[in-house]
């Protein structure tokens, strides 16, 4: 058996030797196959490289490689056209151009054309204007991308950069400087936005304050009417004496003057200055009302015992001489003109003047307002007379003001003003040659509400004559807006007596400042101003001041709920 396998046949040993050539033959030609691949690989790869380098390959136009000078690449004539670039060059410059101008325009808004920056952003704008304007940049324009001359556009190009990078240092130096000043511009215009609209409601809150104050409260109004219906309902109780008592005409005896057509409010003038008077039956009140409250007035008065004073209740129209033939300011209620001024009195012209707008209501030339100017003819007989506001109150005896020596002057008045306030200048046109020639700007004003009148030094100086002369000259009213004070410190120039402040303490219908003190000591106090005691807008402070005289025991008053 061993014998067997150890033998071997010639054919056999021939086979083997075969094999072995064949396999290392396959190996060479594959080992040669794969380095001729890795070569032409290489050489392709070196190909590729070569051909994309622009210098390498050139072209023109059709079969010739140079024209003009210009050599480009085939992919850059493909990738990068020359007309493309210039339009967006250009582009670029119109752009910052257009920047530059935009803040330009920023500065001239916010004022600041004196400033270094307005000038240097119209130079660039400018700049980048004459760029595009130069001869030899124009011809870019005009000719086509293969006749575009390439180192002019670079030229054109790099000058366009360099403006562009100057525009934007120095924006982006000015921003901060532009948005502070577009702040504050804005905060301007909405700081005049914001006072615009403050003085708008300030004379719509003016005129609505005017309506409050010159309204009739329903109460009061009420209380009118029910003292008119009594007096209707009972002729006979009311009707006047025909004898005129003595005591009117007496000029031994303490005599007022009021002039008002509110019932209450007269009611509670002689309320009060009764109930501080020592001897009552001493004291006369002189009671003007117009026609219309004439009956209401009268059942008022005859409904209460005074303690002896005397009142008496008259009608304007009840002296004659008070016609338009004689009073300047009814003849000049006949104007056409002065009607529409007053009676015309709508919201929108109101409001054109609202330092002024109070004097367009039509009581400002009411009859009652300026009878105060003919004291001396409705009381011919009388020496002295107290004129007291219907707004006022009296709290203590003032027959004190008989005793005062008036040194020949006629008015006896407490003065107003402090400092440069309250003075002449503030209630006269002193533009105006006349006021400018006859009157001292820095005069010292004086209040009406409680005036000590001297008639018979009334009469000599003839004031009411100069009362006419001047209220005549101011029918345009360029002497003096309106009113009466305007007038009275005109009438009484240089014949008025200061009285001690204590005497008349004003302004409780406006000025809650005023201390109790000052209110305590006073003789008089007075609401003038819109805050009138009687309205629903009073000072709650002062209104007690001036109820705690109110007759709540009279029927009518209770009737009308007054003060609930």
């Amino acid at each position: 058996m061993a014998l067997r396998s150890s033998y071997r046949t010639p054919f056999s040993d021939r086979s083997i030797a075969v094999s072995g050539t064949g396999i290392r033959l396959t190996f060479k030609l594959f080992a040669s196959f794969l380095s001729v691949a890795v070569f032409l690989l290489l050489a392709l790869s070196f190909l590729f490289t070569s051909s994309s380098d622009p210098s390498d390959l050139s072209v023109g136009n059709s079969h010739d490689l140079y024209r003009g000078g210009l050599r480009r690449s085939v992919l850059a004539l493909k990738s990068d056209p020359l007309k493309p670039r210039l339009d967006q060059i250009k582009k670029q410059a119109d752009d910052h151009r257009a920047l530059a101008l935009a803040y330009a325009s920023y500065a001239r808004k916010l004022k600041l054309e004196n400033s270094k920056l307005v000038r240097v952003f119209a130079e660039l704008s400018r700049n980048f204007t004459d760029l595009i304007s130069k001869p030899s940049y124009r011809t870019l324009f005009d000719s086509d991308g293969n006749s575009m001359n390439e180192p002019v556009l670079r030229q054109f190009e790099k000058e366009v950069k360099e403006r562009i990078k100057v525009t934007r240092q120095v924006v982006a130096e000015a921003k901060e400087s532009f948005d502070n000043q577009l702040k504050i511009q804005k905060l301007k215009d909405t700081i005049f936005a914001v006072n615009e609209q403050l003085t708008k409601a300030k004379k719509q809150g003016a005129f609505s304050s005017l309506i409050a104050a010159k309204s009739i409260p329903k109460s009061v109004h009420c209380l009118a009417m029910k003292l008119m219906e009594e007096r209707i309902a009972h002729p006979d109780k009311y009707t006047d004496d025909r004898n005129t008592p003595p005591e009117f005409e007496d000029p031994n005896l303490y005599h007022y003057a009021i002039f008002s057509d509110n019932v209450l409010a007269a009611s509670v003038v002689v309320n009060s200055a009764v109930k501080h008077s020592k001897d009552p039956s001493k004291h006369v009140f002189h009671v003007v009302t117009d026609k219309m409250n004439l009956g209401a007035m009268q059942v008022m008065f005859k409904m209460k015992d005074y303690n002896g004073a005397f009142i008496e209740v008259k009608s304007v129209e009840d002296y004659k001489f008070l016609n338009s033939s004689y009073v300047p300011v009814l003849k000049q209620l006949e104007s056409a003109k002065l009607q529409q001024f007053y009676f015309e009195n709508k919201l929108e012209n109101a409001t054109k003047d609202a330092t002024n707008m109070k004097f367009r209501n039509p009581k400002y030339l009411s009859i009652l307002n300026h009878i105060r100017f003919y004291l001396p003819e409705l009381y011919p007989k009388l020496h002295r007379i107290l004129f007291l506001d219907d707004d006022i109150v009296v709290q203590k005896d003032l027959t004190g003001l008989w005793k005062i020596d008036m040194d020949g002057k006629v008015n006896g008045a407490v003065e107003t003003c402090f400092g440069s306030f309250h003075r002449y200048a503030q209630y006269m046109n002193f533009s105006h040659p006349l006021i400018k020639e006859k009157f001292n700007p820095k005069a010292c004003a004086w209040a009406y509400g409680m005036n000590f009148f001297d008639l018979d030094a009334w009469r000599r100086e003839k004031l009411t004559e100069e009362y006419h002369y001047w209220q005549s000259l101011n029918e345009n009213r360029t002497l003096w807006k309106l009113g009466t004070l305007p007038p009275g410190l005109i009438t009484f120039y240089s014949t008025t007596k200061p009285l001690d402040k204590s005497w008349h303490v004003l302004g409780l219908g406006y000025n809650p400042s005023i201390s109790m003190d000052e209110i305590n000591n006073a003789a008089v106090v007075h609401f003038n101003g819109n805050m009138k005691p009687w309205l629903d807008i009073a000072m709650n402070q002062f209104r007690p001041l001036w109820t705690k005289y109110v007759d709540y025991e009279n029927e009518y008053v209770q009737a009308c709920n007054f003060g609930l």
